[in-house]
């Protein structure tokens, strides 16, 4: 399956990413390539290869989930630079699908 420069330009626009020429064409034959992987990968036989979360025996360590009391709203808004409402306001940074945001 090959990839196209349209489909790599189409998953930019998405992401609100702009390329050069040159750089589209880098990005195509590099993601070209890594799907040209996945699938020989793909074609690899795992019959009777037992599933494998984890290849060392470390884990980690995580501490007890036990609720606590929160913070003092008020304290917490001494450092906010703008508030409205008792709520932090910050700028937007949703354009409704806008490009250039």
């Amino acid at each position: 399956m090959a990839i196209s420069e349209e489909q790599v330009q189409h998953v930019a626009k998405l992401a609100k990413l702009s390329f050069s020429k040159e750089e589209l064409h880098q990005f195509t034959d590099q993601l070209d390539e890594i799907i040209t992987m996945v699938e020989t990968l793909n074609e690899v036989d795992t019959t009777g290869v037992a599933f494998t979360s984890n290849v060392t025996e470390e884990f980690n360590v995580i501490r007890e989930d036990v609720a606590t009391d929160g913070f003092d709203r008020e304290e917490l808004m001494k450092n906010v630079p703008e508030s409205e409402d008792g709520f932090i306001k910050v700028p937007a940074i949703i354009d409704n699908g806008e490009a250039g945001a």
